[in-house]
C-alpha cells in the first residue's frame, strides 16, 4: 500500500479515489492535487512511482491541513464554542445536533439508542 502523509491508501483503487482516504481530502481537493502534480486521475495507486508519491506528499504538506492537524483544529473550535457557552456549544455539550435539525422524531445518531420512559399507560381517570 502506498503511504501518503502517514496514511495507507488502497492500492487497487484509482488515485483519484484513493486520496480521499486521507482525512481532510475530498473529491475537489483530490482533483486539485492531481492537476497540480500532473498525475493522471485514472492511474491506480499501486502504479505510482516513488517520485509521484513524494510530489503528492510534498504538495499536501505545503498547501492543505490534513489528518492530525485538522482533527486537532476542529476539536479546538468545538472546545471554544463550549467555553463561550454559545448555543452551538451547548448542543455539542448535550450531544444533540447543532445545525438546526429536528430532534422530536429523528437525531438517533447524535442522541444514541432510545431510552424508554415510563408513561401514563395504565392510568384511568
Amino acid at each position: 500500500m502506498p503511504r501518503i502523509v502517514g496514511v495507507d491508501v488502497p492500492e487497487k483503487k484509482k488515485i483519484r479515489f484513493a486520496l480521499r482516504y486521507i482525512h481532510g481530502i475530498g473529491p475537489k481537493i483530490a482533483d486539485i492535487i492531481l492537476e497540480k502534480t500532473g498525475i493522471s486521475p485514472d492511474k491506480r495507486a499501486s502504479e505510482l512511482t516513488e517520485q509521484e508519491i513524494a510530489s503528492i506528499a510534498a504538495l499536501v504538506d505545503a498547501e492543505f491541513q490534513v489528518e492530525g492537524v485538522l482533527r486537532r483544529q476542529v476539536s479546538q473550535h468545538i472546545a471554544r464554542l463550549k467555553e463561550i457557552r454559545c448555543y452551538r456549544g451547548d448542543r455539542h455539550r448535550k450531544g444533540l445536533p447543532c445545525r438546526g435539525q429536528r430532534t422530536r422524531s429523528n437525531a438517533r445518531t447524535r442522541k444514541g439508542k432510545k431510552k424508554t420512559v415510563a408513561g401514563k399507560k395504565g392510568v384511568k381517570g
